[in-house]
């Protein structure tokens, strides 16, 4: 999702809080390696892997290249054939096409098995006029592509649009119509999930419209989307979408909507979503993470409340993404930023915590956060830890987590992707 230009600078107070929290967590719990550095000054390594296969360990790794906000100029593929512990060379993969109506953007977005063994692929996409990137909120889709044989060979890109005759290229979804408003994929984060009977839950958010056929902004944030979820059934060797009801915020309370939502299963017959909320241009509204729940396998939602510790304590969480992770010991686990005090919009993005989702109620444990990274001492506050993905290795059952540390003023990058193994 969008990155803010404007960074404010962080307390004292809040930097020496986060680092105190970092000295805390036994070292041994987690480790940090280099993943893939960045090549230049002024250019921000995002870097992700993904399993191709339901078992063994061939992977897909997408390295994208970022000198400005929201913007993926280049992309690097690599495989693996071990899980990761080696790669081949990489292969280069177009992002970007000039064309006479503008400029085409592809951003690369998360890949996923489904239950039969199908590795597919997901990208937003779209024609921005100018090149801004505040142009995809009227222009950006979500395309996708299906692989049989582990990610050697895939069929032709298909773009999700809803089933019926009322839907196509131009009016995909209910509610969204290219040129006026858009459909898209938040950050790495926004996976999705296998749905009974084998298909597939994405979570996406759309940029909603006022009554004036204008983009909805009630706030005057920098954007402000709606989210929803895109239910994918398979007939035959085609996928079938539909949408869900759209999750909708209270704008008093989140300015920015409700963004980037992440799911996953509390049992067999609830789903629960983690959602960024925002409080900008209004740092006096409480910074929260959202949630909501379904009860009929995503089709319509709760009103999204503040998500709380399970003893109903409210926390502080900046505008940032975060991502929902089953583990295979049937433990549920979020990944996200909390801060000791109220956010200013995205910041500040650290501490980067790991907590245990309690089944039962849908909430987080509070006894069970730890952190994982956060500044260092003499590191600049400017510090962002919120652009990765998560995963299990299953090798060691450690949950890696693909993450860059990037520092962002105006129009200087810099980013290296980082490998965070977490014991659990």
């Amino acid at each position: 999702m969008l990155i803010q230009s404007i960074l404010p600078t962080l307390s004292r107070r809040a930097f020496l809080g986060a680092a105190a929290a970092f000295a805390r967590t036994p070292a041994r719990e987690v480790r940090r390696e280099e993943f893939l550095l960045s090549p230049a000054r002024g250019i921000a390594v995002m870097a992700y892997a993904f399993y191709t296969r339901p078992r063994g360990g061939e992977m897909i790794s997408i390295e994208e290249r970022w000198s400005r906000s929201d913007t993926v100029d280049s992309a690097l593929i690599r495989r693996s054939h071990d899980y990761g512990r080696t790669w081949t060379a990489p292969v280069a993969r177009a992002t970007g096409e000039r064309l006479s109506e503008g400029t085409l953007r592809r951003h690369p977005r998360c890949g996923f098995v489904d239950r039969q063994g199908r590795y597919l692929e997901f990208w937003t996409e779209g024609v921005l006029p100018s090149d801004n990137p505040l142009e995809g909120l009227r222009a950006w889709n979500i395309c996708f592509r299906v692989s049989r044989d582990g990610g050697r060979t895939f069929n032709s890109p298909a773009q999700v649009i809803h089933a019926g005759g009322e839907f196509n290229s131009s009016h995909p979804l209910p509610g969204v119509w290219t040129g006026k408003n858009c459909v898209m994929l938040g950050d790495m984060t926004c996976v999705p999930v296998s749905a009974a009977g084998g298909g597939i839950l994405l979570p996406a958010q759309i940029t909603p419209l006022a009554p004036d056929g204008q983009l909805y902004n009630p706030a005057g944030a920098y954007t402000y989307t709606d989210a929803v979820v895109l239910l994918g059934k398979w007939r035959g060797a085609e996928l079938e979408w539909t949408a869900s009801e759209p999750v909708r915020g209270d704008p008093a309370s989140s300015t920015r909507g409700m963004d980037e939502p992440t799911i996953e299963f509390l049992d067999n017959s609830r789903l629960l979503m983690v959602l960024r909320g925002s409080n900008d241009r209004h740092p006096e509204i409480p910074g929260y993470r959202w949630f909501s729940v379904s009860h009929d396998a995503g089709n319509r939602w709760t009103i999204p409340q503040p998500w709380t510790y399970h003893d109903g304590q409210k926390f502080f969480s900046p505008s940032a993404c975060s991502q929902l992770l089953r583990h295979s010991s049937g433990r549920l686990f979020w990944l996200g930023n909390i801060t000791s005090e109220n956010p200013r919009g995205n910041r500040p993005r650290y501490p980067f915590v790991l907590g245990e989702v309690d089944r039962g109620t849908g909430l987080l444990r509070r006894e069970s956060i730890r952190t994982i990274d956060t500044l260092q001492a003499g590191e600049d506050p400017i510090l962002s830890l919120s652009n990765f993905f998560a995963r299990e290795d299953p090798l060691t059952r450690e949950i890696a987590v693909h993450m860059t540390r990037l520092f962002a003023r105006a129009e200087e990058w810099a980013g290296d992707a980082y490998l965070h193994r977490i014991s659990v």
